[in-house]
C-alpha cells in the first residue's frame, strides 16, 4: 500500500483545523513564486463537506477580522446575519433588550456553509470521507490509518476527537457541558408568525446561571438550543424550555426537525493536556470553549494561530519539549486552567439564584457583563489578522 507523507495531518476540518493550514499558509511557509515549497499539510475528517454541524452559530467581528473575510463576498453565497443586540433575561423572568448602534456587534452564519468555506480556501490536502481508526509510532511521527505518515498530527476534531482519545486525554472524570439544538428553514407561514427578531437573538440563562437556552433568527433560518454543565434530564428541559417559548409565540409549535446533541469543554474546567510528542491539540478537542458563553468558534481560531506560530519555530522538531511553548502561549491568551471558583460559585445555591435574578433584571449588568464580557469578550485584546491571501 503506498503511504502519503506529510509534514503536519489535521484531523479536524472544522473552523480550528482550516484556520491552522490557512495561517501556515499565508505565513510564508508554501507559496515561493509559483511553487509550493516548506511544509506539507493535510486535513483529515469522517465527514465529506458541506456537513451538517450542530451550533447556535454567532461569530463576533473579530473572528471575521482575524480570519480576513471579506464579509461582502461571504454574504453573497452564504448567509450572514447581523446583529445589533440581544434581549436577555432569566428563565421566566421580563427580558431586558440591549442595542447598540453603528457597526454589527456579532453575525449569525449557518455552520454547514461557514465551515465549508473555510475549508475550501484552506490550502491543505483534503481527505474526506475517512474517518480517523488509528495512529502507530514512527521513527519519526505517526502513522495514521496505515495509509498517512505525518511528523506531526493535531487534534481538531471537536469534544470527541480520536486524537485526543488516542493519547489518552478523554477521561470519564470530564464535566462537559451538553447542549441539544435544531436549525431549519421555516415555511412562509413560520415566517410570516415569527416573533424573533432577525438583528436580535433572545437568550433565558437558567435562574442558578448553570446554562441557558437561546432562540436565534438568521434570515430564514430558526435555531433553537439549550446547553447546561449537567446532561441529567437534559432532554426533558428542552422540551419544556420549547413548550414555554411557544407559549409565548415565540418559537413555531409545528417543529417537525429533530434536535440534535452536542458537547464541549469549558476552558477552566478542563484538564487535557494540549501536547505530547509529535502531538497538538487544537480548538474543542484540546477544551477551550469560554466559561460563560460556552462559545467555541473564536478560541479555535485563536488556538489554531498560536498553534502556527508554535509550529513554525520549531523547524520540523516536534517534539513534546518543543511544542510545550503552545501551552505557554495558550495561558497567556486564555489564563490559568483549574482556577479557584469566583465570588458567584462561592455563594450557596439560594443565595445565588437570588443575586441573579436581581442582577438579570438590570440593562447594565446584562449589557456590561453577560453581552459585553461573557459574550463579545470585549476584554480581550486583539489578535494580528491573518496577513495575505493564497495565490
Amino acid at each position: 500500500m503506498d503511504i502519503s507523507v506529510y509534514d503536519v495531518l489535521i484531523i479536524g476540518g472544522g473552523p480550528a483545523g482550516s484556520s491552522l493550514s490557512y495561517s501556515l499558509l499565508n505565513a510564508g511557509l508554501y507559496n515561493t513564486g509559483q511553487e509550493k515549497t516548506g511544509l506539507k499539510i493535510a486535513i483529515m475528517d469522517k465527514a465529506v463537506f458541506p456537513r451538517n454541524k450542530v451550533c447556535a452559530g454567532w461569530v463576533t467581528p473579530e473572528v471575521m477580522r482575524v480570519l480576513g473575510i471579506d464579509l461582502t463576498e461571504y454574504a453573497k453565497a452564504q448567509v450572514l446575519q447581523k446583529v445589533s443586540g440581544f434581549r436577555i433575561s432569566l428563565l421566566g423572568q421580563q427580558q431586558v433588550e440591549n442595542i447598540y448602534p453603528g457597526e454589527p456587534v456579532s453575525y449569525g452564519i449557518r455552520r454547514v456553509e461557514f465551515d465549508n468555506y473555510l475549508l475550501q480556501r484552506c490550502g491543505a490536502d483534503l481527505i474526506l470521507g475517512e474517518a480517523f481508526e488509528k495512529m502507530d509510532r514512527t521513527g519519526n511521527g505517526w502513522l495514521v490509518n496505515d495509509k498517512y505518515e505525518a511528523k506531526l498530527v493535531v487534534g481538531a476534531g471537536g469534544h470527541f476527537c480520536p486524537v485526543a482519545r488516542a493519547i489518552g486525554e478523554k477521561g470519564v472524570s470530564e464535566l462537559a457541558v451538553a447542549a441539544q439544538e435544531v436549525e431549519f428553514e421555516m415555511s412562509v407561514q413560520q415566517k410570516a408568525n415569527c416573533r424573533i427578531k432577525k438583528e436580535v437573538p433572545e437568550l433565558f440563562f437558567l435562574p442558578d446561571l448553570s446554562g441557558y437556552g437561546w432562540v436565534f433568527r438568521k434570515g430564514d433560518y430558526l435555531n433553537i438550543g439549550l446547553g447546561r454543565e449537567n446532561k441529567s434530564r437534559l432532554s426533558a428541559q428542552v422540551k419544556d424550555f420549547c413548550e414555554y417559548l411557544s407559549s409565548l409565540g415565540k418559537i413555531p409549535a409545528d417543529i417537525t426537525d429533530k434536535f440534535n446533541g452536542h458537547a464541549y469543554l469549558l476552558y477552566s474546567h478542563s484538564v487535557r493536556n494540549m501536547v505530547a510528542d509529535n502531538v497538538l491539540l487544537i480548538g474543542d478537542s484540546a477544551g477551550l470553549a469560554y466559561d460563560k458563553s460556552g462559545e467555541g468558534i473564536r478560541p479555535a481560531v485563536e488556538s489554531a494561530m498560536l498553534a502556527a506560530d508554535v509550529i513554525q519555530s520549531c523547524d520540523g522538531d516536534y517534539s513534546k519539549e518543543k511544542l510545550r511553548a503552545y501551552n505557554e502561549l495558550m495561558q497567556q491568551r486564555f489564563g490559568q486552567r483549574l482556577p479557584g471558583p469566583d465570588f458567584m460559585q462561592r455563594l450557596p445555591d439560594f443565595v445565588k439564584r437570588a443575586v441573579a435574578s436581581q442582577l438579570m433584571k438590570t440593562h447594565w449588568f446584562t449589557k456590561k457583563i453577560v453581552i459585553d464580557k461573557w459574550f463579545l469578550q470585549k476584554d480581550q485584546t486583539q489578535m494580528p489578522a491573518i496577513k495575505g491571501q493564497l495565490k
